[in-house]
């Protein structure tokens, strides 16, 4: 539990107002008092909603670029190249991650009303982010990054596709469909990469495009030959020691399988091959976790925070843990994770902004490929909160994870590998 004063540092308001179609959106600040302040669902979707405010209110008023800040590490000097993508980096990485939150069901009072306010802003951003009218209108195609972002925006779309695509106006789909094959004019490289350009492609399967046949199936044949054992797939043919398993190439095989089983591309046996990975590196996740809420600050990247926890996340809220896993461990493990990160000082600016950093303000942590935008696939850690407040993740006692229990003398699981 944290005290009254660190809890109104950490929500210190929230836009609350009506959103009509065609109504220009204006924001109306009202601070909501605490009230169950030991409730682990409380302290995420608030936070996420801190988090993912910014990025979408000033999108559905057209005003990101203008409010935006561009946060580099000042070492690179940069600061005028990363502006061209950041933009879209925020956009699509928060789509993927707040996406199970705008489809969860059973929500009430104040979480509700969040919740469909943030869909509101989110409905509309899309809308002016596709408008070449619009002065934020977004970058697709210039420069190589843009296929990353297009491609987490399409993980958005994915994740909750019956209320982000199909609410859409059909000018708004063709603008984002057209968007999403612009891309096709970037070649990845043979790393990661290769899926941002698979997913792309069964995003527009899904929507009922003819996909490009090589680019799909160029990252699933790679990665089934970069499988190197234990749940860890190598970045290209060799393992890189970081976290961008968790960041695209497990939750990306995920949806990329599933869309392909749906659509009977692939047998249902390749499905529940990339599930058994993806459950072994879940399992691995969670004994990253230390009993103080730490994991290593191993590899590129790092400044995305518990983004790098994505897969945990995901596996929890597809109900896919592993059976050496029940779901409060890991909620409350995440929990912790997140009090440490995102409570430290320098974490957000004066307007709710997030700052370059680990835990807090880090700005030389970033590689010379991150800005503000980037930091948004911090939301893919909050992926649970798809699941309805009933669910036993949210309703089952708090438990501890099994770094806790081994430091602190009590039994644990012994470990093993697939």
């Amino acid at each position: 539990m944290i005290d009254r004063r660190a809890f109104l540092n950490l929500f210190p308001m929230a836009g609350l107002m009506a959103v009509h179609p065609g109504h220009v959106l204006t924001s109306t600040v009202a601070y909501i008092p605490p009230q169950d302040m030991d409730s682990d669902r409380r302290y995420w979707w608030r936070l996420l909603y801190r988090i993912a405010h910014p990025v979408w209110f000033y999108l559905s008023r057209g005003e990101l670029k203008k409010q935006m800040p561009v946060e580099v590490n000042p070492a690179y000097h940069n600061q005028a190249d990363r502006a061209r993508y950041t933009h879209l980096e925020a956009v699509g990485r928060t789509l993927s991650g707040i996406a199970p939150w705008l489809a969860a069901t059973g929500l009430q009072g104040e979480e509700a009303q969040q919740r469909d306010m943030l869909r509101a802003y989110v409905l509309e951003g899309l809308s002016r982010m596709m408008d070449p009218a619009s002065p934020d209108r977004l970058n697709f195609d210039q420069g190589g990054q843009p296929l990353v972002d297009g491609a987490f925006l399409c993980l958005g779309f994915l994740r909750a596709w019956h209320i982000l695509w199909e609410p859409l106006d059909g000018v708004t789909k063709k603008r984002m469909i057209k968007a999403i094959q612009s891309q096709r004019i970037i070649r990845p490289p043979q790393s990661n990469w290769l899926l941002f350009a698979s997913l792309n492609e069964v995003f527009l399967l899904q929507a009922g495009e003819k996909p490009d046949e090589q680019r799909l199936w160029e990252g699933v044949h790679a990665f089934e030959q970069w499988y190197l054992g234990d749940g860890w797939y190598g970045d290209g043919p060799r393992l890189h020691f970081d976290y961008y398993n968790a960041y695209v190439i497990h939750p990306f095989l995920y949806q990329i399988y599933r869309v392909l089983m749906q659509t009977g591309r692939v047998e249902e046996g390749k499905y529940r091959q990339v599930v058994q990975r993806m459950q072994r590196y879940a399992e691995e996740q969670e004994r990253l976790i230390s009993p103080e809420g730490t994991y290593p600050p191993i590899g590129r990247s790092i400044v995305y925070r518990i983004g790098a926890l994505q897969v945990l996340a995901d596996a929890a809220l597809q109900h896919l843990l592993p059976a050496s896993l029940v779901p409060a461990q890991v909620r409350c493990a995440l929990t912790a994770v997140m009090k440490r990160q995102f409570e430290a000082e320098g974490t957000f600016d004066a307007n709710d902004w997030l700052q370059i950093g680990l835990c807090g303000h880090q700005p030389e942590a970033a590689n010379n490929y991150i800005s503000t935008g980037s930091l948004y696939l911090c939301t893919n850690g909050f992926l649970p909160l798809g699941l309805s407040p009933d669910d036993p993740f949210w309703t089952d006692p708090p438990a501890d994870w099994t770094a806790k229990k081994a430091w602190s003398g009590k039994a644990f699981q012994a470990d093993h590998a697939i």
